[in-house]
């Protein structure tokens, strides 16, 4: 990960600078014996004074840009205020360190403003990406061959990962999880951490808002219980009639809390419940697709091939792990 302040570092962006510590920075060996390798990479600026920065703080790492070459992943969660505000040019050295780690083959990852960064470095050009939604016109004006959208919370490129602000960050962090030790342990760990565990779209594809935009208390029942029963028909018309309200209104209040259609939310939550059957039990695929609700084996390849990339086969290929405890079924 890049710290491109070491000295007097904002209050506001140690949020950002934390989110990759806390997921890659621990070792998790009860959820998986192979965990990241995290290294804080500083740009090397030297000594300032930390006077003019009275809420900052400092960070010192042992390592600096040279060492982003060679890595699997390198993540920028956030770039100084004066490159984003006053167009001041980022720190020496670091556009060439991102490009050369990128031509090496890592996985580029911005978070928040980190995506002047990686739009600096022509890592974006002709493509997909996000940042916090006060940024995306000024990104979007300063660099004309990226694809801006301000809707979202991550975009997945597939090498270049870029997400909005905040805890959009995190969002994405467990996506990259996911991505490479599965639902389970993603879920798993986001569970510890208190926060909603969000499922991913394809890759190469932009993930549609699922971070409540207001505390909808009255529908929480109603979604709880589909969970426990996606096995089960459901209609949008099933679930209104449960939460007592007609289904025009039940669907603007789940469209307002989650941001997405209630015939979206199911889907996603039966493709995450088929994840984890995969994960965690050798049932059948044809069972598997029964229990999570996507019905046939043929539809089950379907919804998975469409939305997670890969067969579910091949999925349970990369991510059945064996001796897992807890219910898969409430992972």
């Amino acid at each position: 990960m890049v710290v491109t302040e070491e000295i007097g570092v904002p209050s506001w962006d140690l949020y950002e600078l934390s989110i990759p510590c806390t997921v890659f920075g621990k070792p998790q060996p009860d959820l998986s014996e192979h965990w990241y390798d995290l290294r804080l990479c500083g740009v090397g600026t030297g000594a300032r004074d930390s006077a003019a920065h009275p809420f900052g703080v400092s960070v010192h790492t042992p390592y600096g840009l040279d060492d982003l070459v060679g890595a699997d992943t390198v993540i920028v969660p956030s770039v100084p205020d004066a490159c984003v505000e006053e167009g001041a040019p980022l720190p020496e050295g670091l556009v060439d360190a991102l490009r050369r780690a990128h031509a090496a083959g890592a996985r580029m990852v911005s978070l928040c403003n980190g995506a002047f960064a990686l739009a600096e470095a022509g890592l974006l050009d002709g493509r997909r990406a996000t940042a916090h939604w006060q940024h995306t016109g000024q990104l979007a004006a300063r660099y004309p061959k990226v694809e801006f959208d301000d809707s979202v919370l991550y975009v997945d490129e597939g090498d270049v990962l870029t997400s909005a602000g905040l805890t959009a960050g995190l969002d994405l962090c467990l996506h990259l999880v996911r991505r490479d030790l599965g639902a389970h342990v993603a879920n798993q760990l986001a569970r510890r951490m208190v926060v909603p565990a969000h499922r991913p779209g394809g890759q190469a594809q932009f993930i549609d808002l699922s971070v409540p935009e207001a505390d909808d208390a009255g529908l929480s029942p109603v979604l709880e219980w589909a969970r426990r029963h996606l096995d089960e028909p459901l209609t949008v018309d099933d679930l209104a009639r449960r939460a007592a309200m007609s289904p025009r209104t039940f669907y603007r209040r789940l469209q307002a809390a989650t941001g997405t259609t209630p015939l979206q939310w199911l889907l996603n939550q039966r493709l995450a419940r088929a994840q984890s059957l995969l994960e965690a039990t050798d049932l059948p695929v044809e069972k598997v697709g029964e229990l999570s609700g996507l019905g046939t084996a043929n539809n089950l390849r379907h919804h998975f091939l469409k939305h997670v990339g890969v067969s579910p086969s091949d999925y349970r290929r990369a991510f059945s792990r064996s001796g897992l405890t807890g219910d898969p079924l409430t992972a």
